[in-house]
């Protein structure tokens, strides 16, 4: 396989053309905002020369990548890619939609792959004629960086699109982990309520956001505590998970904190909107006056 689609130009969508173009493929990158896709190809240059000044990549590597990704706004880009990863909005309606269009539009052994955090890949699946081709790829936030990518199989996804898929992120010098179709994955199954779990501390005043972050960073040797995590993530996708495990396993364990429910309300999202349990509006780390 050499020519991939990416359908969606945000954050994850352009780290993942990104990855694509620099380990030799040919990129349809499609979003339906002519802005998202300006955007995405600034983002995707800036990293890029980024990897050049860290000595990851020749000079030369950042034109040769981008000359490899084509920015377009029709579907019908994709009808000669060999595999689609889509990478739109976390949003059911929205994701089913494009797998009927994405269907009738690519060639009948093109494999139909979805980057969702936690809707089914069985149920997304099931809204075309080729059930065996549909497969989760669940990169990482930041593409470019992160190592990881959960490679979901659907109830009909077939051992030769798995053993396609997990060959080519292997080759995008990625690592695959093969996981069944279950709500949340493994990733998000474990980390969403570790995340919950720290904002119902929060809103109990068991201790600060920086306090509970310096237990979970110095204490348990993460990288980034759990609620400057969730910032990063969005609180919005993160209440979006937290709701799909609630109600595809049916355990209150996973019922999102009315803290979070309250913050997503009001629009405090996290870094997008500049501000969630810190404020990256003025010094980044300043802690939220009131949670």
């Amino acid at each position: 396989m050499s020519r991939a689609a990416v359908i969606g130009a945000g954050t994850m969508g352009n780290g993942i053309a990104h990855v694509f173009a620099q380990h030799g493929w040919e990129v349809a990158l499609v979003d339906s905002a002519s802005i998202a896709l300006e955007r995405a190809t600034a983002t995707i240059r800036s990293n890029l020369d980024r990897q050049v000044k860290k000595g990851a990549l020749p000079p030369e590597a950042p034109g040769e990548v981008l000359a490899r990704i084509t920015p377009g706004t029709s579907l019908e880009a994709a009808g000669d890619a060999r595999i689609v990863i889509e990478a739109a909005s976390e949003n059911p309606a929205v994701k089913f939609s494009l797998f009927e269009q994405l269907d009738r539009v690519c060639a009948a052994e093109t494999i139909l792959a979805t980057n969702t955090s936690s809707i089914s890949i069985t149920e997304i699946a099931a809204r075309t004629r080729r059930p065996g081709q549909v497969i989760g790829m669940h990169f990482m936030n930041p593409v470019p960086v992160m190592q990881l990518v959960e490679v979901i199989r659907g109830h009909a996804t077939s051992d030769a699109t798995t053993r396609t898929v997990m060959d080519a992120v292997t080759a995008l010098g990625k690592t695959p982990v093969e996981v069944n179709d279950y709500p949340g994955f493994v990733s998000n199954r474990v980390l969403l309520p570790m995340i919950n779990e720290a904002i119902f501390c929060v809103m109990e005043g068991v201790a600060t956001p920086e306090a509970i972050d310096t237990v979970m960073k110095l204490g348990m040797a993460h990288p980034m505590g759990p609620l400057a995590l969730a910032d990063f993530i969005g609180l919005d996708i993160c209440l979006a998970i937290l709701e799909v495990l609630h109600r595809g396993l049916g355990d209150d364990k996973y019922r999102a904190c009315p803290l979070l429910r309250k913050m997503v309300a009001a629009g405090d999202l996290g870094r997008k909107t500049g501000r969630g349990f810190y404020s990256y509006q003025t010094k980044q780390g300043e802690r939220r006056l009131s949670p």
